[in-house]
């Protein structure tokens, strides 16, 4: 199903601060939403590719909360490789309802920034709320199995491990640079290598939205970077990928997907029992940096928060720790 064109023209106009694989989602969340008023509201009978800003001005309230009432559950049909089109249920949780609804969001508000629309009647909808997780973190003994489970290669599987000496130092140095400085999956696999300043310490992110960061890493983060760059200068890159900092086998850019299939394939070998991924990486360094200075608005800064509450919702619960300490330390006349 083909969307309204001002659909394009908004995915083209976030393109140059969002994921490839984030402009997918949106582009599905929409095909979904639009199919849904072509299918049930009246007013919207004609093909959601016809839709004009006329068409799309009609939206109520209303109508998009059917849209999440009916995204609980509902049937789809799909095409088999035998190009046999059978029907299925698909659902939605809150946070898939969420981040649809955050879609829609996004769009409308983009038309009415552009005075397309007079009212933006998707503010008015609430967004569904999501329990709070609790962090999942390594700690220290964790960390320690993870590293020597790289740097030694023991418990991989035989394929993976007569791979392992031409990745070794690669992955080394990149999950030090996912646990050692809390960035994105996403920030990490976009470095080039003209992004590191190995002699101050300090590489340049560009961050979700676009804007752009200078962090410091560690001494022992660079430790692992100067090593793996010792043996990136022997790999001869695919044509397009030479400025990428971390390549995969095939001497292309790294992508994240590549990434979550090292940190699966590494926890299993170091018969680590959490659930893990490179996301829990950053909250591993979050954790540890808020513990060790107590500065919520320094976290929220270095793991690019625009929002400090943000950041507060996920790690001040610690402080509890902070809070029983503190009751001790204020004392009191001993009892007659």
């Amino acid at each position: 199903m083909e969307l309204p064109e001002l659909c394009y023209d908004f995915i083209s106009s976030i393109s140059n601060h969002t994921s490839e694989l984030t402009r997918l989602n949106y582009v599905h969340d929409l095909r979904l939403f639009f199919n849904f008023l072509h299918e049930y509201i009246e007013g919207f009978e004609i093909n959601p590719k016809d839709f004009s800003i006329h068409n799309l001005r009609k939206l109520t309230p209303r109508n998009v909360d059917m849209f999440m009432e009916h995204i609980s559950s509902y049937d789809t049909k799909i095409t088999t490789e035998n190009s046999n089109v059978s029907n299925i249920t698909r659902s939605n949780d809150n946070a898939g309802k969420k981040r649809k609804i955050c879609t829609i969001r996004a769009f409308y508000k983009f038309l009415y920034k552009r005075q397309l629309i007079d009212n933006d009647v998707t503010a008015l909808v609430d967004v569904p709320k999501i329990k709070d997780k609790v962090i999942i973190t390594l700690d220290n003994d964790e960390i320690q199995r993870l590293f020597t489970t790289i740097r030694t290669g023991n418990n991989l599987s035989p394929g993976e491990k007569s791979r392992h000496e031409k990745v070794r130092e690669r992955d080394l140095a990149l999950f030090a640079l996912l646990l050692g400085t809390g960035i994105r999956i996403s920030e990490c696999t976009a470095l080039n290598i003209d992004d590191i300043d190995f002699e101050n310490a300090v590489f340049k992110i560009t961050r979700k939205g676009g804007n752009e960061a200078v962090l410091y890493f560690s001494q022992d983060v660079g430790s692992y970077l100067l090593d793996y760059i010792d043996v990136r200068k022997k790999v001869k890159p695919f044509e397009g990928h030479e400025k990428a900092l971390f390549y995969s086998l095939q001497n292309k850019r790294i992508g994240a997907r590549a990434v979550q299939n090292l940190v699966a394939k590494y926890k299993k070998a170091a018969n680590i029992v959490k659930k893990i991924s490179p996301h829990k990486f950053r909250s591993t360094y979050g954790t540890m940096l808020y513990k060790n200075t107590g500065d919520i608005y320094l976290v929220a800064d270095v793991l690019g928060h625009k929002d400090v509450n943000t950041t507060t919702k996920h790690y001040a619960a610690m402080s509890d720790e902070k809070r029983k300490l503190a009751a001790e330390k204020v004392t009191l006349p001993d009892k007659d």
